[in-house]
């Protein structure tokens, strides 16, 4: 398999980065996860615009368009022979001295992998429940998609390794957040209700698509700060990311839901493969 690495398409066994990396060491650099669609890289506008914004927060001097980000993909896929895959850019400060650092970081490592994906299939549901382990606050004023996993590595662990479930953090003060690897999302008549990002989530490229879909199709859209019992008593519950699309919920805190029956999750996930392969960006969605 081939990644890209500075500038450069090698052999996975062939890459590396020095030691005195800082995203090695402290934790600084940033990644966006997202999928390729038949050589199309769905919502790529979005997941760039978070990474320059983030990048900017961090003082990492990079800068990411979508014709050189495209272009690179391109090549990507075609030395792998891939044309659906999943993608993770990521972008690490670079080397410096041992110990924290305040100048800009001006020669970041920028790497893609990839790994291939089938074409997209079905709708699969996940059952939910609560983590014992509570959401950690951000690191900024908003969290990033940062390399700061040990809250979600955790919480995984808790869960366990099975696919077909996911784990919901709540905050400290008992307020639903979001999934592992997740946004969750649930609806009650023509309402459809988020946790805030005042909670403390990441702002998922995939959750803020949903949302604009949702209003374009007559829905009312919700955030604020909501206890376990406002989602229970809703009619259907799904989450959505980048990689798995939008996940209809069988049961909730052993609760059965609505699952693969529920209409919302099915015109969502209607619509999102109708776009998958042409978007851009959620701002061209009609």
């Amino acid at each position: 398999m081939y990644i890209y690495i500075n500038g450069k398409l090698v052999e996975e066994n062939e890459a590396a980065i020095s030691p005195f990396d800082h995203g090695f060491l402290y934790g600084l650099g940033l990644f966006e996860t997202f999928r390729i669609y038949d050589g199309h890289p769905f919502l790529l506008d979005d997941h760039l615009e978070r990474l320059n914004s983030g990048l900017k927060t961090l003082n990492i001097c990079a800068e990411f368009n979508r014709s050189e980000v495209a272009e690179i993909l391109t090549c990507l896929m075609k030395k792998n022979g891939w044309k659906n895959a999943y993608i993770r850019l990521n972008v690490s400060a670079g080397a410096g001295e041992v110990g924290l650092q305040t100048d800009p970081y001006e020669s970041p490592n920028v790497i893609i992998f990839s790994k291939p994906l089938p074409t997209a299939g079905e709708l699969v549901e996940k059952e939910i429940s609560i983590l014992n382990i509570k959401r950690n606050t951000p690191e900024s004023d908003i969290r990033l998609k940062s390399h700061h996993f040990l809250n979600n590595f955790l919480a995984k662990r808790e869960i366990g390794s099975n696919p077909r479930r996911e784990g919901i953090f709540l905050t400290e003060e008992g307020f639903l957040a979001e999934g592992i690897v997740s946004n969750i999302f649930w609806v009650k008549g023509k309402t459809l209700y988020t946790p805030s990002v005042k909670t403390g989530i990441l702002n998922g490229v995939t959750r803020q698509f949903v949302m604009k879909l949702a209003e374009k199709r007559g829905y009312e859209v919700q955030e604020g700060f909501y206890k376990p019992k406002d989602a229970e008593s809703a009619e259907e519950i799904f989450l959505t990311n980048s990689i798995q699309e939008v996940v209809p919920v069988s049961n909730f805190q052993n609760k059965q839901m609505a699952g693969l029956e529920g209409k919302t999750v099915r015109l969502l996930h209607r619509e999102l493969r109708k776009y998958c392969m042409t978007l851009w960006s959620r701002n061209e969605i009609v």
